[in-house]
């Protein structure tokens, strides 16, 4: 049986979302009005009796001078990605976006391949022979994974060209590191830091650093750090209107869809950070600090404070979002790996974002523009 797909509201989309342990961030309405250069469009799979059973928002970044555009689904569609048919989910999608103009479809299969304890992280990190995380064995492999993506090759879906460096893709993080938290106390979370995290913790709150939870108009402080911090570690950052723009869009959905930390230091901001929520998984999205006085620790208090307030809140899991797949000391993101496993972080491979062609010769050509850009 084919699903019957169509748009759908904003209403139904939301009610979709909230009657599931969690989404990603990326697959809530809201997340459309943060993207303004790209159309939003939120989609509704339906069965035979009429019962909305998948959703998903899809991006459309429309092509300079052409009526063709782009389809992105972040992180989505949100399916049953186990179910053996994965045609009657993808076939009336790829129908519905050619006759929206798309002349390819990228999607983020929410699906876990592998998966890294924080331990199995720290003796690949320490092998001297291990290069990238896949030369060591996964703690887990999850099964029907690689079925999956043989599947999708069978369909005509590729793997899309991953660009960035060192794991970190052209769109989302294909691998990222989470911190379980479903059935754990604090005290147990806490348990599984190292040592030098529950040290720097220890030092923070001697030092006097005081965690708050910030709002709109703090924004400001958190991006002049964003700024410092995209100079210092070579990326270009987003400018302050993108994060007003998310903080207006996301919690008018939900009070606490995004919340705003800033540590202090005697009347100082030295560090700052925005978290995301959606039902029981919880995102550390974008962080910033500053160069001063980092031997107060600021970073460890801010994040062990939105642990914390995290925990309160329900979450099965903390997402420190994007890690690097690389175990080369002297590549300058293996001090991020590390400090996100200290904190008892698992390393988690996602299957990847999957590309279909609906056009080859215009897909074959935005390829080629994106990968000279």
């Amino acid at each position: 049986m084919t699903y019957q797909l169509k748009p759908i509201s904003r209403e139904e989309h939301l009610r979709f979302v909230a009657a599931r342990p969690s989404v990603s961030h990326l697959q809530v309405p809201s997340w459309g009005e943060v993207k303004p250069d790209w159309r939003a469009e939120s989609l509704g799979w339906f069965d035979r009796e009429g019962h909305l059973v998948g959703a998903a928002l899809v991006l459309l970044r429309p092509l300079p001078r052409m009526r063709r555009c782009l389809a992105y689904l972040p992180e989505g569609p949100v399916i049953d990605w186990s179910g053996g048919d994965l045609e009657r989910w993808l076939r009336p999608m790829l129908t519905h976006l050619r006759q929206r103009g798309a002349f390819a479809v990228r999607m983020g299969p929410p699906v876990v391949a592998r998966r890294w304890d924080a331990d199995a992280v720290k003796a690949a990190i320490a092998d001297p022979g291990a290069r990238r995380l896949g030369d060591v064995p996964a703690t887990a492999e999850e099964p029907g994974a690689a079925e999956l993506a043989g599947r999708l090759r069978e369909l005509g879906w590729r793997p899309a060209a991953a660009g960035g460096e060192d794991g970190f893709a052209a769109g989302q993080p294909r691998y990222v590191c989470q911190v379980p938290f479903a059935g754990r106390s604090l005290e147990q979370i806490q348990g599984g830091f190292n040592q030098q995290w529950r040290r720097n913790i220890k030092k923070a709150e001697k030092a006097g650093v005081k965690v708050v939870r910030g709002d709109r108009g703090d924004l400001a402080a958190f991006h002049e750090l964003y700024r410092e911090t995209a100079e210092r570690d070579r990326f270009a950052p987003r400018p302050l209107a993108y994060f007003e723009r998310m903080w207006t869009a996301l919690t008018a959905e939900d009070p606490d869809r995004m919340r705003l930390y800033l540590a202090h230091h005697d009347g100082e901001v030295l560090a700052a950070a925005t978290m995301l929520t959606v039902g029981d998984h919880v995102w550390y999205s974008y962080g910033a600090s500053t160069a001063r006085r980092r031997e107060v620790q600021p970073n460890n208090a801010l994040q062990w404070q939105m642990m914390r307030d995290a925990h309160e809140l329900g979450a099965a899991v903390y997402d420190f979002r994007g890690i690097t797949d690389t175990l080369a000391e002297d590549n300058h993101l293996l001090g991020l790996l590390r400090f996100k496993v200290g904190a008892g972080g698992e390393a988690v491979e996602y299957l990847g974002e999957w590309e279909y062609p609906l056009n080859r010769l215009l897909h074959r050509a935005f390829g080629l523009y994106m990968s000279r850009r």
